[in-house]
């Protein structure tokens, strides 16, 4: 007897959460997994276009950051307010909206791209992690289609897990800047010690020309003073 298609979705939504919780410990770039997510998101939906989208905190808005679609009209889509449009409601509700066709739904902001593309019935959940909204998911169809209970859940779950992720992998960025600074003031800090007593000059002196050296090369601080390093080890 063929397995049911609850237990079908059930093995794709555990193949996909495998495989979205593997990015945390890659080495792959943010712009990556959200590729990631959104391909292996469209498998398991069996959506025509699935999108993420992201906050933008600044500007209120939400900003298209990944699609495995290949339109490129869907791609320059403009981005959109928090509130407004399907996505906007959405973020702003903290909760899932099914559209049976977004080209008949007043909410739906780019009719003329789905029509283009050919898009109908409409997905969109939220991405939740430690109780803020960051973006949302989207998953269309070709077809109308009346998104099921179990669906609305496996994306839910999904959209959990690539929060998650995301959420990680902004710390892990932010972590990762952080130790760079570090690094760098400690290499400034030796260079302006190594030129300071070359050239037995102060410290604040020291400085001041390095910075120069920075302004006239275009080169960043940790580059003048790795140069710097370099050149006292070439003497000795």
């Amino acid at each position: 007897m063929p397995p049911s298609k609850e237990i079908k979705t059930f093995k794709k939504q555990i193949a996909a959460l495998s495989q979205i919780s593997q990015a945390v410990s890659g080495n792959l770039l943010l712009d990556d997994i959200l590729r990631l997510i959104v391909t292996v998101t469209a498998e398991v939906m069996d959506s025509r276009i699935c999108s993420l989208l992201l906050v933008d905190k600044k500007k209120r808005e939400l900003v298209v950051r990944a699609t495995q679609s290949i339109s490129a009209d869907y791609n320059r889509k403009p981005n959109l307010k928090i509130g407004e449009g399907i996505a906007g409601w959405v973020v702003e509700e903290k909760k899932p909206l099914s559209v049976l066709d977004v080209k008949r739904d007043p909410r739906y902001i780019n009719v003329d791209i789905a029509v283009k593309e050919g898009l109908c019935s409409l997905l969109c959940v939220p991405l939740s992690v430690r109780g803020k909204i960051i973006g949302a998911l989207n998953c269309y169809t070709q077809a109308i289609h009346n998104f099921t209970e179990t669906e609305i859940a496996v994306l839910l779950t999904v959209a959990t897990e690539a929060a998650m992720v995301i959420d990680h992998q902004g710390l892990l960025d932010r972590s990762r800047f952080i130790q760079e600074e570090l690094e760098t003031r400690k290499l400034v800090e030796r260079a302006k010690d190594l030129l300071s007593k070359d050239a037995a000059i102060s410290g604040e002196e020291a400085y001041r020309r390095m910075q120069k050296q920075s302004m006239n090369t275009r080169k960043n601080m940790r580059e003048i003073a790795e140069a710097v390093i370099l050149s006292k080890q070439i003497k000795r």
